[in-house]
């Protein structure tokens, strides 16, 4: 399940009001979600969360649902 939280991200950095985010929503899904805007999101996420990722991680993302996984792995350790 997606937080609130990193919703919250995504969205203010695409700049929109609101946006059905679930497990299985990938970039090309949502709106101004393009290579230059993901770089900020995760960008984002890593001031957010206090996390770094590491480009084979990045690589591996498929949907929202494995970037909240990679974020909840980070925050837990």
């Amino acid at each position: 399940m997606i937080s609130d939280r990193l919703k919250q991200i995504i969205l203010r950095q695409l700049k929109l009001d609101d946006f059905p985010l679930t497990d299985t929503t990938a970039a090309p899904q949502v709106p101004g979600w393009d290579s230059l805007s993901h770089v900020g999101i995760l960008a984002a996420i890593e001031k957010e969360f206090g996390i770094r990722f590491r480009t084979l991680e990045v690589i591996k993302f498929k949907n929202v649902g494995d970037l909240q996984a990679a974020v909840d792995k980070k925050t837990k350790s």
